[in-house]
């Protein structure tokens, strides 16, 4: 159904490709759909993008579940329908389409004219095992490489990277805060105190330092090697950027490289995932491109390291390593930041690899100022990035 109605939609106009008609598919199974409302309501979320797109949709509509299809082979009624489930005998349900034609209904759901229902078949079509099997196979994604995911997979890995949290260590700055334990005397607020009291000082007033998080500073590397993890990540970095309070001062800082660094910071505050790396594409024109590590590393040092942004910061770098560049200037550039960060973590997708060795080229002049490093290279490996970035 879900295949049909967005070959309707297609040959319309609209843009509308198989991801939209699997979200479709998803949607009407997870709400569990009963009535033509219903189903509209999730073709409307799904396959609709621009309100100028309403007319033809509306149009498409109607003639597919309103009134006589142009798809003759789907049979639809006209009357009133609901989904409900084929009477099943017990015998095995074929897989896949029939016979009839490409745009036939799925054999577990068919659209039927709406009767009252007998008494032994009153209750409402529940789909909880269609919310285990999306969970089922979002579990199976979890634990696949971030190249072997489609862009359609890659979105649905955006909801579970949504309940990850960023905890960056905090630091003492050089200001202070009134606290009841704290282990500096409050001089000034205690003479204030003493004046309620006839000049008794009866209450010590003490202060400590304030602390506040530190910065996080992401260098992603984003050449031809590196583009599927770098748009995994990137979705990582915008999901945890958009979970942050506006103006919060722990938001991160983003930068891609390949053969010049861009920063991307101002592409995390995009509308959605999709729209993010479409900024972060335009901004960036030397994406999939070549890789010059520590060129890009000494130009952040010069015009933004060095200048404060890297001092006290954790930074992330996001790279497989493959300097085309001089590696001792790599090693020069991550020494020079490690005397200014506070903690430096990379994550180098091959090292997922038990025989990894970081022995030749840019990784090896980088793995000695490293405080950290891990893969990253799925769902589950993320887990370890974050720790990462958390470690003291």
């Amino acid at each position: 159904m879900a295949t049909g109605f967005g070959i309707a939609l297609h040959d319309a106009g609209l843009p509308v490709g198989p991801d939209r008609c699997e979200r479709l598919a998803r949607a009407v199974t997870v709400m569990g759909a009963t009535t033509v409302a219903e189903l509209r309501a999730c073709a409307l979320a799904t396959m609709v993008s621009d309100p100028g797109q309403m007319p033809t949709f509306d149009r498409v509509f109607n003639a597919v579940f309103g009134g006589p299809s142009p798809f003759r082979h789907l049979n639809l009624p006209t009357a009133p329908r609901s989904y409900e489930r084929p009477e099943s005998d017990g015998s095995p349900q074929p897989q896949g389409r029939s016979e009839d034609g490409p745009g036939d209904l799925p054999s577990g759901l068919r659209v039927s004219d709406a009767v009252p229902a007998a008494a032994d078949s009153d209750e409402p079509l529940v789909e909880g095992p269609a919310v285990h099997r999306v969970a089922s196979a979002t579990e199976r994604l979890s634990g696949r490489d971030f190249t072997e995911l489609s862009p359609a997979e890659l979105r649905q890995l955006v909801t579970l990277m949504r309940e990850m949290a960023l905890a960056i260590p905090p630091r003492r700055t050089r200001r202070f805060r009134t606290a009841r334990d704290g282990k500096r005397p409050d001089l000034r607020r205690t003479l204030r105190l003493a004046r309620r009291t006839g000049g008794e000082a009866i209450r010590f007033a003490r202060r400590a330092p304030r602390v506040k998080p530190r910065r996080l500073v992401v260098l992603c590397d984003i050449s031809g090697s590196m583009e599927p993890y770098a748009r995994a990540l990137l979705m990582l970095l915008y999901v945890l950027n958009a979970g942050q309070p506006r103006n919060a001062q722990n938001r991160p800082e983003v930068f891609s490289f390949a053969t010049r660094l861009t920063r991307l910071t101002p592409a995390l505050a995009a509308a959605s995932p999709d729209t993010m790396l479409a900024k972060a594409g335009e901004a960036a024109p030397d994406w999939s491109g070549g890789t010059r590590i520590g060129a890009a590393v000494k130009e952040f040092n010069d015009h933004y390291g060095s200048r404060g942004m890297a001092r006290g910061a954790v930074v992330l770098i996001i790279s497989d390593g493959w300097e085309t560049g001089d590696p001792a200037l790599l090693g020069a550039q991550m020494a020079r930041l490690h005397r200014v960060a506070h903690r430096i973590v990379w994550a180098n997708p091959r090292t997922q690899s038990p025989r990894y060795r970081p022995e030749v080229g840019g990784m090896a002049a980088a793995w000695p100022y490293c405080d950290a490093v891990v893969s990253a290279h799925n769902l589950d490996s993320l887990d370890d990035l974050l720790s990462a970035l958390r470690d003291r």
